[in-house]
């Protein structure tokens, strides 16, 4: 099956879509310009986005506007967007059973510590979120920069798999479908 063509539509999924996955969310549109469409959701209905990740990503620059928990049930109704890549950003995300996408789109795991439950003093908090932040940016720069007119499914889901294994990942394995 080939590469859908840009702009592609890119869902971060974690188990409360409050820190992890709404920092990937901001930090796509903010790297990803024209060639990207960047949602995020939950699998647990939070009602509320962690008030630091707010200020996070507006110190470093991100649009926060429209930012706000969904829940994955809100990409599966009909009229929303298709989804070409899905990104689980937390263990629990990725060890939960989801059916399948529809479109099969590329399913990735890009697992990273919780910031919130990382034990550290109050003083080294800010730390754990901007180095939860940075972590993030990175494997989103190197996601959008990766030459996908050169890439075939399978080399492009070894690449994206090989990026979310970097130093500080949670690598435990993902149970969405992968490309066959």
């Amino acid at each position: 099956m080939p590469l859908p063509a840009p702009p592609f539509n890119v869902l971060f999924i974690c188990s409360e879509n409050s820190i992890r996955s709404i920092m990937a969310e901001a930090i796509l549109r903010s790297e990803g310009g024209a060639t990207v469409r960047a949602h995020s959701a939950d699998t647990t209905r939070a009602t509320a986005l962690h008030p630091a990740v707010i200020d996070l990503l507006q110190s470093n620059g991100c649009d926060v506007s429209g930012l706000h928990p969904k829940h994955m049930d809100e990409f599966r109704t009909n009229g929303a967007p298709k989804m070409d890549f899905v990104f689980t950003v937390c263990d629990q995300a990725a060890n939960e059973e989801c059916r399948a996408w529809p479109g099969q789109p590329m399913n990735v795991h890009w697992g990273l510590p919780d910031p919130v439950k990382v034990q550290r003093s109050e003083a080294r908090t800010d730390v754990t979120f901007q180095e939860t932040f940075e972590r993030m940016r990175d494997r989103i720069r190197t996601f959008v920069n990766l030459a996908f007119d050169t890439l075939d499914r399978i080399s492009l889901q070894h690449r994206l798999d090989d990026n979310g294994r970097k130093p500080g990942s949670d690598t435990k394995n993902c149970n969405l479908p992968r490309v066959p």
